[in-house]
């Protein structure tokens, strides 16, 4: 009875009717084109730190190789963290939270090719092995020969290895008297490729008690393979471009990491853990690159970039069922500074089970309307749908009007768009989302009641459905673009809908997202 009742009311004469003390307030419902609340905050014009960047790569070391006392065929370790945001780590392999659980794939394709020499194995040659980023594992040749073919095989069965650093270490009384192989012969397994100017470890260390000599290094060749895979792709990503020698220049910047390996899925687990930013929320992209420093290979970059801010536009384009793209290769135009070169770089950006969840296919073209083409309002899309209770009018809808989207010129409202009930509309995709039963998913959206101002919408709330089932319930109160976010676990064909709204206090919804964690 109630809701009949309110349906017949104007919101102008609702507001009125508030207590006598209430100043009137006229509300006019966004279905006339009503002004929206002013924005309470500038957006921020946060580009690429590419400063910060090349600074930071000029301070990290990465650079090891076989230690004297490793033991040889050890497991490749975990991708691990060595600086975040210009702020260099000062253990990366045992910080839990900088060590990324995730291995670089295999990436030769065909055979090898000698980028260095050794010096010779005269009793008077002495030589030095590598030193270099992406060190892997090694092993142990037989002694017997100086097989290079072993040490290809080797390469052959480690995941990444790239390149291979055959010598001899003499006077280290592990591989003499210890290691079950009693072999001086070390194969030093690379996922990238080194020069003769990384040979930097003479020995010259003092192993065993004197009068035993110190430790020196032979016969130190280099060998790199051919040609390289492309990265396997991550979970949840699709590649934008790549490779090139240009990292990305783009707006959305939300910081970087440097990692010790080329590994594309260790890019892909941060960007999928990293905080959100408040104004442009979930990572959702990502441009992992090689830097060259004095053409030395010094370290991985991964920078990572969300949606844009309000305030900011780009083309809307349509690539693999999504309409909004952060960063592609036309913002690549960061080739480097000073002594510091990128190469290897590829951008990756994140999937959404949600399709079009900026509402981008939603236009007054699209929908038919005969309303002018910069403004117009349906209860569904091609991909949305917005459903009323009974006895309500557009509850939820779709308009086509740029001042009242966060990003491009669509977006999603709940809440009566005519004004004429104060019932609570739900917003879902068209269809079943494309989950796979047991994985987690994150469903982040961006949300705005500043429209009827702070007395109505203080009490505007938003539900988060799945599967029927409200997973979160959020008081949104009076806000500008606010982020907001929710795991969830997928039964698999996933329903997801936002229920809320109750005019005045109306609720745009903007950059639905749905992702794999």
């Amino acid at each position: 009875m109630h809701s009949a009742f309110t349906r017949l009311l104007p919101l102008a004469l609702l507001a009125v009717s508030r207590c006598a003390s209430a100043a009137t307030t006229l509300y006019v419902p966004p279905a006339q084109r009503g002004v929206p609340g002013a924005p309470s905050v500038s957006p921020p014009n946060v580009t690429t730190d590419t400063q910060s960047i090349a600074d930071t790569a000029s301070v990290v070391d990465q650079k090891s190789g076989a230690g004297t006392s490793a033991k040889p065929d050890l497991p490749v370790a975990n991708t691990s963290v060595t600086a975040v945001d210009g702020q260099v780590l000062s253990s990366p392999n045992t910080t839990a939270a900088s060590t990324v659980s995730a291995r670089a794939e295999k990436r030769t394709t065909t055979g090898y090719s000698q980028v260095f020499a050794g010096t010779g194995l005269r009793s008077t040659d002495r030589d030095a092995s590598v030193e270099g980023t992406a060190y892997l594992t090694y092993t142990l040749v037989s002694n017997a020969t100086y097989s290079v073919d072993d040490c290809l095989a080797f390469c052959d069965r480690v995941p990444g290895c790239v390149f291979v650093n055959l010598y001899y270490e003499f006077n280290n009384p592990l591989l003499d008297f210890v290691f079950s192989e009693h072999s001086n012969l070390k194969c030093a397994a690379y996922g990238d490729v080194h020069s003769a100017a990384e040979k930097t470890n003479f020995g010259g260390q003092q192993l065993e008690a004197a009068p035993a000599g110190l430790s020196y290094i032979q016969q130190s060749s280099g060998w790199a393979a051919d040609a390289l895979a492309d990265p396997k792709m991550p979970d949840g990503y699709e590649l934008v471009f790549g490779p090139t020698d240009g990292a990305n220049n783009a707006p959305g910047y939300m910081g970087f990491a440097f990692i010790d390996k080329y590994d594309v899925g260790a890019c892909a687990a941060l960007c999928n853990t990293r905080d959100a930013d408040p104004a442009g929320g979930a990572c959702q992209y990502f441009n992992i690159w090689r830097a060259l420093v004095n053409g030395v290979p010094t370290t991985y970059t991964c920078a990572f970039v969300s949606s844009l801010p309000p305030g900011f536009s780009q083309t809307p384009t349509h690539i693999s069922g999504q309409y909004y793209l952060v960063a592609d290769e036309s913002t690549a135009v960061n080739y480097g500074q000073g002594s510091l070169k990128v190469t290897y770089s590829r951008g990756y950006r994140r999937a959404s089970l949600a399709l079009d969840g900026g509402f981008e296919s939603y236009s007054c073209t699209s929908s038919g309307s005969s309303a002018p083409g910069d403004f117009c309002f349906s209860a569904s899309s091609n991909t949305w749908v917005g459903t009323s209770p009974m006895g309500g009018s557009l509850d939820a809808s779709i308009f086509h009007y740029g001042p009242y989207s966060r990003t491009g010129s669509s977006v999603a409202l709940l809440g009566s768009a005519s004004g004429v009930d104060m019932l609570s509309g739900t917003l879902s995709p068209q269809a079943p989302l494309g989950t796979v039963a047991g994985k987690k998913y994150v469903v982040t959206f961006f949300a705005n009641t500043l429209y009827a101002g702070a007395e109505a919408e203080k009490t505007a709330w938003v539900d988060v459905l799945w599967n029927g089932k409200v997973v979160r319930s959020m008081s949104l109160g009076y806000a500008d673009w606010t982020y907001y976010e929710t795991t969830v676990v997928a039964a698999g064909s996933d329903k997801l809908a936002l229920h809320g709204g109750s005019a005045p206090a109306w609720i745009f919804i903007d950059d639905v997202y749905i992702f794999a964690l």
